[in-house]
This record gives structure tokens, sequence and C-alpha cells, in this order.
């Protein structure tokens, strides 16, 4: 436990507590999957969407302890949705966008979802993912879900099941755009993830509030060393723990300008990530060692059109990074003068771990990766029996 007897709220401490300070700051930039498809949302513009939707949920019957899957792409509403059930303290479930139907049912069913939320489509590589269509496939046999509600993203043509599907432009348009927040017990459920098991049913991770997102925040604060005019770039899907954290609740608990990105890093071509690094003047790139090689793979021709200029730290996550994806990320990507911070961490945990600290490091493949604040790793062999082994 954490913060025993204590309260609070995760979707004020994100958004209201900023209002006064930052409210005119831009909180997300959003880029879409085609090209030239962008938003940008204001802390004060995020704050009257997230009060709208909570408004929504409760009209639906939505309280405090309720169950609500997302299942979404990694568009603007995933962000306002998950914001919302946490401003109601309703436990919200991301679904990742690439799962089946079946998939989402075994989800959905052991969550126990009352209110599912998704799109008509969303686009991956200029192709469309009928998102409301695997929901319907998998709604046939989730009996407890009472209402869906729809992101109309794309102009493709979906069914509506009466009385069950609502359209989520409609039922904004009439919600007030004021909402007080609920007070949170500290260890009270913010959400459940789903991580993969090698064999059986997958795991629901839950985390709760207040332990949660202190440790995201301070994380993120001391791994990224985010500037007051930064530009911040994690490039998971939200549906991911990394979107979660590092997307989502902890970069904005401390007032961060974050860039969300529906696409994947190779459409139109190779030159996506690095187009954007420019357009948008990011500091600082967070991304995968998996992106990372295929953009190798791709050649170096495809950073010609960008400068890169406006980095200033760069990020590995969700594996090791080999030597050479490490050393083609910092003499290529970031022109040999910005830190690799080699993060390593996990559903279970929430947050970091293990990482460098930008000021504090070396220029070498894993060098100074050591434990963050309160973190005493021990090594264990197969029988579980603590090793003599020192991190």
């Amino acid at each position: 436990t954490w913060f025993a007897n204590g309260k609070l709220n995760v979707a004020s401490n994100c958004v209201d507590r900023h209002l006064v300070n930052r409210g005119n700051k831009i909180a997300i930039i959003w880029e879409g999957d085609r090209p030239g498809d962008s938003k940008i949302l204001t802390y004060k513009e995020l704050h009257k969407e997230v009060c709208k939707f909570a408004n929504v949920l409760l009209s639906l019957g939505v309280i405090k302890g309720d169950r609500v899957c997302i299942y979404m792409p990694n568009i603007i509403e995933t962000a306002v949705a998950m914001l919302a059930c946490a401003r109601l303290g309703t436990i919200h479930s991301v679904i990742f966008g690439g799962f089946s139907s079946n998939a989402l049912k075994d989800r959905l069913i052991d969550t126990q979802c009352k209110v599912v939320i998704t799109a008509n489509a969303g686009s991956r590589s200029g192709k469309l993912i009928p998102f409301k269509n695997i929901i319907d496939d998998a709604l046939s046999e989730c009996p407890l879900v009472e209402k869906v509600v729809v992101v109309k993203h794309t102009d493709s043509e979906i069914s509506m099941t009466e009385g069950r599907d609502i359209w989520y432009q409609d039922i904004m348009a009439n919600a007030l755009d004021s909402h007080q927040a609920e007070p949170i017990d500290s260890n009270d459920p913010l959400f459940i993830l789903y991580t993969s098991w090698s064999t059986g049913k997958p795991k629901g991770i839950m985390h709760s509030s207040a332990g949660y997102l202190l440790h995201c925040s301070i994380t993120f604060k001391y791994v990224f060393d985010c500037k007051e005019n930064d530009i911040y770039w994690c490039t998971a899907d939200l549906a991911w723990i990394t979107g979660h954290s590092y997307v989502l609740y902890g970069p904005l608990s401390m007032g961060a300008t974050v860039v969300m990105y529906e696409g994947v890093p190779t459409y139109p071509d190779a030159s996506r990530y690095w187009e954007m690094v420019d357009r948008y003047n990011i500091n600082t790139l967070y991304t995968a060692p998996t992106i990372l090689r295929t953009l190798v793979g791709k050649g170096d021709s495809y950073l010609d059109s960008s400068k890169r200029d406006s980095l200033r730290l760069l990020g590995s996550v969700g594996e090791p990074i080999d030597a050479g994806t490490w050393n083609w990320y910092f003499s290529k990507v970031g022109n040999e003068k910005c830190p690799i911070l080699d993060t390593w961490w996990q559903t279970e945990t929430g947050g970091i771990m293990l990482s460098q600290l930008p000021n504090n490091m070396t220029y070498e493949c894993g060098e100074d990766v050591k434990p963050l604040f309160g973190i005493v790793p021990d090594l264990v062999d197969d029988d579980e029996q603590l090793t003599d082994a020192a991190v």
C-alpha cells in the first residue's frame, strides 16, 4: 500500500492543476497516419474534453469501480477516455488495436466490462482497420456490456445497434464541459492492462492510483529531464504500458507537451519519424529497438530529408538494445550529441526501474544503467533463490 488513507485524483493531477499556469500550453500534439492529418490540444482544451466525456460516462450509468474497455486507434479521444475514467474512479482497460475479436472477448469478459469505447475504423499504413466490426464480433459473447460509444474517426460506414451503440460526437455535443473530479482513495485501482503469457490466458495487471502516478511522475522528471518548453515524443501506442506511463500519465502529470502518432515509422516511407522531429522541434525521442532496427534496415538515405537539430535526449524501451543499433541511433539520428537512455521495466512495475540519468552517464552502449530511487534489485536462480550477483 502507498499513502494509506490518502486521497487524490489522477486526472486532476494530470490536467486540472496545470490550468492556472499552463492552461494555454500545448498538452498534446497528435499526428494521424495520413500525412497532414493533425490536431493540437492545450491543457484548457484537454480539460474541457475530459470533463465532457466524464459527464457522458455518468449519463450512461458508469460509476466509480465500474470497468470501461477502450479499443481505439492511437488518437486524442483515447487519451480523453482514459483521463475521464480516472476522473470518475472508473477502472479503464485499454486493448491494443491489433488484437482479434477472440482476444477482445477474453478481456471484456475477464474485466466484467460495462461500457466499450471504440472507433468506426482506424488507419495504419494507409489501410483501414475495422475497429467497430471487430468489437461487434466480440460482443456476441459479452452480455455484460451495456453501451458502445463509437468515435467517428474515418469515413467508413458501419452498422449501429439501436439502444446499445452511440456516436461519440453526438453525445459529446450536448455534454457539459465542467465536472468536479472525484476524490479517489490512494490505493484504489486506476487501470487493468493485460500482458501476454506464454501459455494460458493473458494476465490482467492492475495498478492503483497514487503509487503508480508518483512513480511515473518521478521517473519521467528525472530520467527525461524534461524542460518547460520541451516537446517530448514517446512513440508507444497508448494501449501498452509504455503508452500509459510515458505518453499519458507521467508527462501530463509534469505539465509536459507530448506528441502522439497514429501510424507506423515507415509510412509513407522511412523518413516519417525524422520529418516529424523537425516539424514539431521534438527534443526527446523515446522508442523501441525493434523500430530502430526496422529503420536501420531501410538505409541512411531516409535521414537526409531532416536535420534533427532539436533533439537533446534519446531513449530506448521494451527490449535490450544491441550495440550496432545503439551506435546508429547515437551517431546518425542524434548526430553524436544526444545521450541515449536505456531503460528497463515491465507492465508489472508500471514505470522505469533501471536506467541511466542524462546528466550522469557515458556515451557507451549499456554503460551506467543503475536502479532508480527506491529500487533494490535482486537476482534469483531457477529455484528462486537469491544469487550472489550484485547490480
